[in-house]
């Protein structure tokens, strides 16, 4: 899977930079590790290929995987940074704040999924799921790739002090 093996090039890059930059990653990977689940539930191709639909349950993991990613980056990550940042007396360019804009711009699709998902009854067919599903692979891919942008602007900041 493409998010998986991209996820494996940042982690080879970034792990070990930062106590921030690990916990995000060791977030990311939860949710990929629940995305992988619940998309190998899905028919490859085929509308002829029989669909295993994910149970209320594991459909409930996933929503709160999502849920607890975007907290994790919009409360506890970007405070960390600003911390960090704030005690070498640095601040956020133009540039870091347009890519965490762009960042913010995945949160209402994402949350959107989860609304409709996380409380599935039992009974329903989840007629749109393969396609909500798809898109929410892409949009997390694409915010994935904004993240580590900002993760190399993070770490960029983090390496040369104010004023050197």
């Amino acid at each position: 899977m493409v998010m998986l093996n991209k996820f494996k090039r940042t982690q080879e890059q970034w792990g070990g930079s930062s106590e921030v930059i690990d916990h995000w990653l060791e977030t990311r990977q939860s949710l990929i590790v629940e995305y992988c689940k619940l998309a190998a539930l899905q028919p490859c191709s085929t509308k002829s290929a029989v669909s295993t639909l994910p149970t209320p349950d594991e459909l409930q993991i996933f929503c709160q995987h999502v849920v607890d990613y975007i907290s994790e980056g919009h409360f506890k990550i970007y405070d960390m940074v600003m911390d960090k940042w704030r005690s070498t007396g640095f601040e956020a360019t133009d540039e870091i704040n347009q890519t965490y804009a762009q960042i913010v711009l995945t949160t209402e699709p994402l949350l959107n999924f989860t609304d409709r998902y996380a409380d599935v009854p039992e009974d329903d067919d989840l007629e749109t799921f393969d396609s909500d599903l798809s898109l929410i692979g892409e949009i997390i891919e694409a915010r994935f790739e904004v993240e580590d942008q900002l993760i190399q602007l993070i770490a960029n900041s983090l390496a040369v002090p104010p004023g050197a």
